[in-house]
């Protein structure tokens, strides 16, 4: 039995930032302060905990506390589905996801599970949108947790508790950051640029990289070879 483990943006959906205005706007409506950039790469760490509590740090010197956080989180949980009622169109699966994770589900030889640097309830809301169901499937968020080792490591002993042990063990994401994140795990990774720059990734040590999900044979033969980021 093999386990792949699916981050969520920019891996199984897409927004072309979209998402991430939202979280900024959700920020400047309840705090009032510009919100300083959705390029993610300049965080501590890529969690929406981490993210909220660095620039509210910054703001008001001091921490986010946990009502603090839930009205956040529910605020910028109300906000992503108003606009996607409001444009649907623009909020998309990576080509070929829907049917993998259906084709995963179906399969005798592997299990699913979710590890994303979101919280929890946004990250199912995002699914939902384009199909995928993850609501009985083990999922980690990043709820109160400080950095991505963490949330991956929950999402693993999730699996195990509702399945069982496996043979091998897949991480499939899209950042720079999901690459350290299983180099500092030792867990074998996927990696997929849906823009098919896949050097972005093999630069910091990805050995396997696709565009999207639409050669499942292919997806499948990776998660049988895929190796740990160098």
């Amino acid at each position: 039995m093999n386990l792949v483990i699916f981050d969520v943006d920019g891996t199984l959906v897409h927004s072309e930032k979209k998402d991430s205005q939202t979280f900024a706007d959700t920020y400047e409506v309840m705090y009032g302060r510009p919100f300083p950039t959705i390029n993610w790469h300049t965080y501590p760490h890529v969690t929406d905990y981490v993210i909220l509590n660095t620039v509210v740090e910054k703001h008001f010197q001091r921490s986010i506390t946990t009502t603090e956080k839930e009205k956040f989180e529910a605020k910028y949980l109300s906000l992503l589905a108003e606009r996607r009622k409001e444009s649907p169109q623009d909020y998309y699966s990576i080509a070929g996801a829907p049917g993998l994770i259906q084709y995963l589900e179906q399969s005798s030889k592997h299990q699913v599970a979710i590890a994303t640097g979101g919280w929890k309830a946004t990250a199912l809301l995002k699914l939902d949108h384009v199909g995928i169901s993850a609501r009985d499937k083990p999922i980690s968020g990043g709820d109160a947790k400080p950095n991505r080792e963490l949330i991956l490591k929950e999402a693993l002993g999730l699996a195990k508790q509702q399945y069982g042990t496996f043979e091998r063990v897949v991480y499939v994401g899209d950042a720079t950051w999901d690459v350290r994140t299983t180099r500092n795990l030792a867990m074998n990774f996927i990696g997929i640029r849906h823009r098919n720059d896949k050097a972005v990734l093999a630069e910091v040590g990805a050995q396997h990289v696709l565009q999207d999900f639409q050669d499942m044979d292919q997806f499948l033969d990776l998660v049988k070879r895929a190796e740990v980021p160098k």
